[in-house]
């Protein structure tokens, strides 16, 4: 990763400003983008005409420990509405388990969760 160098400025020069450091345009998207890996993530399956609901059952326990009742829940979510929501947290967490799904051949996706 290539760190730009951000000096801070003052504004104390200028009448009527408040003297102090402030963020370089470089510093405020670093912020940004360490809040966008940071901030919740969603761990979304989408429906396809492939993989059969017992299958799909089965990679929810297997990948998320899952109860039978509350695999069978989101399955049913995928089945009906097309997507489920299986977990929400941290991005690292949240693209380790898309990935695994994505071993198993569901079809899984990331999407920020803005709610929170």
């Amino acid at each position: 990763m290539i760190r730009a160098l951000a000096t801070p400025t003052t504004a104390a020069a200028e009448p009527g400003l408040a003297a102090g450091p402030a963020l370089a345009p470089a510093e405020v998207e670093r912020s940004k983008t360490a809040l966008a890996t940071q901030g919740p993530w969603r761990v979304v399956v989408l429906n396809d005409p492939v993989n059969s609901m017992s299958y799909v059952v089965l990679v929810f326990r297997k990948v998320f420990g899952f109860s039978e009742p509350v695999a069978r829940k989101h399955m049913l979510e995928v089945h009906e509405q097309g997507r489920s929501i299986v977990w929400s947290g941290l991005r690292e967490q949240a693209e380790l388990y898309a990935f695994a799904l994505q071993q198993w051949h569901l079809t899984a996706i990331l999407e920020s969760d803005e709610t929170h």
